[in-house]
């Protein structure tokens, strides 16, 4: 990691971004420690399931040497009548981790729900056994609603549970 990896925006990706965002999301994936994804999972089918249309979006965080080194998705969690209550997923490269990334992702996701006038956010499902991430959305305000007992299969953990998590938006 670069002396400037410290130093990062978060941005829109663009299409020219999808290789790096592959590079962040193919290891995520294959260790299958904190996403449901089959870990079969190719690149096509990736950004298929990553790359958000309107009315959602999906960043990137890149330091200032242009590296890649985090991405989100954000939208509603429900078309029609779920539509007011936004979700999100993130992915911080391994040699991102612990750089603040994930929170200025966090940040900028719950920004952007704001922004687009959501009365909260919901995260369906937030691995148990995930206690960084878990850590994290706590201090940005998140609240678990719920736990599904032994519904994600860790390689490393064995069954364990899958956290709601909720952040409501609105007073």
């Amino acid at each position: 990691m670069t002396a400037d990896a410290r130093t990062f925006a978060v941005r829109p990706a663009i299409a020219a971004d999808w290789p790096a965002l592959w590079a962040i999301v193919e290891p995520v994936v294959r260790e299958g420690e904190t996403y449901v994804y089959p870990l079969d999972l190719t690149s096509d089918q990736a950004r298929e399931v990553w790359v958000e249309r309107p009315p959602g979006a999906t960043v990137v965080a890149e330091a200032a040497d242009g590296t890649v080194l985090g991405t989100a998705k954000m939208g509603p969690n429900r078309p029609g009548h779920g539509d007011h209550v936004g979700t999100a997923s993130f992915m911080v490269a391994p040699a991102a981790r612990g750089l603040g990334v994930g929170r200025a992702l966090g940040e900028h996701v719950v920004g952007w729900h704001r922004r687009h006038g959501f009365a909260g956010i919901q995260f369906n499902a937030v691995v148990e056994s995930n206690v960084a991430a878990v850590r994290l959305w706590r201090s940005l305000g998140f609240e678990i609603v719920g736990t599904v007992p032994g519904a994600f299969r860790s390689p490393a953990h064995g069954r364990v549970g899958l956290h709601v998590m909720y952040l409501p938006l609105e007073e």
